[in-house]
């Protein structure tokens, strides 16, 4: 077995355990969260902060995001809107990559979040010696890893991609002549390889929400609704994708279920995008992909626990007593920064990337 395979896997049960002991979000009241609303936006005014929430946080983040003059989208996205926003302070409702992501593009900013304990699957997944050390076993491949990681993993990638950007920065290496080191979700790499025909190797590292869509319950939920599209994002598994009508980003499944014409929409991602779907999608009927198997009671858990962390109490206790910063070394920072703005030049220039993708 590779190093490839066996370090995930080590690393297995230190995820599980975080995930089984995760702290679920304090229960409010209808009258205790409109005054923690009340005091967060009070408070975003007088740091001059502007809150930038992830489609996976829970809708009441998202909520306050979009009122407060603040925004809500994918992870890269939300990096570049702190990047060209005047605020001095971004407060990032997501996992700690994102926050990371953020202070690349904008070290002279602070950068806080609600928990410093949402962590990510990929990114636990994928350390960053392990990872070298992988790499290293190839010297003559080229090092693409997804933007779901670490700072210092991004650190050592020669690109970095989206899985909005994925398959066409691919075909541009294949185009050099390049052949990859692939890392860290093994269905996303699994996904471009077949689109694209590439040389990967692929580290072993999977989302732990994408990685749950079972197929036999997604094909009779399918029987069951003839006539609905299905979404799929591709850190999904090769089964799952392999029945999509579309396969995409979050951002691009939302654009997908825009210009569908079915009036039902069967999705595989996390429930959070269900809020942005709702709005942009007002009158179809929005069914979660299944992750339970047979005998399971949740037929669909597709809710990261660590998205569930960020809440409207830790966010206020954060803002308000500018704690949860993020800090990136400089020297780590100007290596992230390289790979980060080829593949943003590059998506630009290929009309591929607007502001961000992830």
């Amino acid at each position: 077995m590779s190093l490839a395979e066996t370090i995930p896997l080590k690393l297995q049960a230190g995820i599980d355990s975080i995930i089984d002991n995760v702290i679920p979000s304090p229960w409010l009241t209808e009258a205790e969260k409109s005054d923690y609303i009340v005091k967060i936006k009070a408070l975003l005014k007088e740091k001059n902060a502007v809150l930038i929430a992830h489609y996976y946080v829970d809708d009441e983040l998202q909520s306050l995001a979009e009122q407060t003059g603040g925004y809500v989208s994918d992870s890269l996205d939300m990096a570049n809107f702190g990047a060209q926003h005047s605020a001095s302070t971004l407060v990032v409702a997501g996992v700690r990559f994102m926050g990371e992501t953020s202070k690349i593009l904008s070290p002279e900013k602070t950068v806080i979040m609600p928990t410093l304990d949402a962590e990510c699957s990929l990114d636990l997944g994928c350390p960053i010696d392990e990872f070298s050390q992988f790499c290293d076993q190839y010297p003559d491949r080229e090092v693409v890893v997804y933007a779901n990681t670490s700072v210092e993993v991004k650190a050592r990638a020669d690109w970095i991609v989206t899985s909005s950007n994925a398959i066409q920065i691919i075909q541009h290496l294949m185009a050099e002549g390049k052949k990859i080191v692939w890392g860290p979700d093994r269905h996303l790499g699994q996904y471009i390889k077949n689109k694209t025909g590439a040389d990967m190797i692929m580290w072993q590292g999977n989302c732990v929400v994408h990685d749950e869509f079972k197929l036999y319950e997604l094909e009779e939920l399918m029987a069951k609704y003839p006539d609905a599209d299905v979404l799929v994002h591709p850190e999904s598994p090769e089964s799952v994708i392999a029945k999509a009508d579309f396969v995409g980003s979050t951002k691009q499944i939302i654009a997908a279920g825009k210009k569908s014409s079915a009036d039902t929409l069967i999705i595989a991602t996390d429930h959070g995008l269900f809020y942005k779907m709702s709005q942009e999608v007002p009158n179809k009927r929005l069914i979660p992909a299944p992750t339970g198997g047979k005998s399971a009671t949740c037929k669909s858990c597709a809710h990261c626990p660590w998205m569930a962390m960020n809440t409207l109490v830790n966010l206020y206790e954060a803002l308000r007593d500018e704690t949860n910063t993020i800090e990136v070394d400089e020297v780590v920072r100007q290596k992230a920064l390289l790979p980060l703005e080829r593949m943003i030049s590059f998506s630009q220039q290929q009309g591929i990337l607007t502001a961000g993708d992830a």
